[in-house]
């Protein structure tokens, strides 16, 4: 690689774009971080609810998010600055246009798709909330999630969705006092 190509692969290393690349999920997150405080504050809590209270585990969630987005944003900057976000060769000009290459070689690239089921499956989950109940609608989150990030095993996963928000529906409601949304299954009972 010439003298002057290696400077101009550095400097699209440093492009702007680049940067935006890497902060969009630290962006995302903040939006649910965001989410959850605006939750946490609004929430209507009684005055005699015990400790830990409604608030507390959402408070952690958000404050590990916090210190997660923190740490991923720290990280793409000082790459972006040192131009270390993007390692281009000379067979790679093509690709340059539309994917990232991470200095070790392999290719990174926002997954629009995967970012889709993701951001449209907490927004369902959100809005069918009430209606399904807790169970259905976390048991679903849960296999849209997966399916997100690549799993085929499709009633696999919904089984162990519906397991796993049956066993938080069942924790939330005995040790911690506190009810979930029962929905559709709450309606007959």
């Amino acid at each position: 690689m010439s003298t002057a190509s290696r400077l101009r692969a550095v400097e699209d290393r440093r492009a702007p774009i680049h940067l935006l690349r890497e902060l969009t999920m630290p962006l995302v997150l903040a939006a649910v971080v965001v989410y959850l405080v605006i939750g946490m504050v609004t929430m209507d809590v009684p005055s005699n609810a015990d400790f830990p209270g409604p608030r507390f585990f959402p408070a952690i969630i958000a404050g590990v998010m916090a210190l997660l987005i923190v740490i991923q944003t720290v990280t793409a900057v000082r790459q972006w600055r040192a131009g270390t976000l993007v390692e281009l060769g000379e067979d790679d000009d093509q690709r340059r246009q539309s994917d990232l290459v991470v200095e070790a070689g392999t290719r990174a690239r926002l997954d629009v798709m995967a970012l889709a089921w993701l951001v449209g499956s907490f927004a369902a989950f959100a809005l069918l909330l009430e209606i399904l109940g807790w169970v259905i609608a976390a048991g679903l989150l849960f296999w849209c999630i997966a399916h997100a990030f690549g799993s085929r095993r499709h009633l696999l996963d919904l089984v162990v969705g519906l397991t796993v928000s049956s066993v938080a529906y069942i924790a939330f409601d005995m040790l911690l006092g506190l009810s979930l949304p029962s929905g559709i299954l709450g309606w007959g009972f």
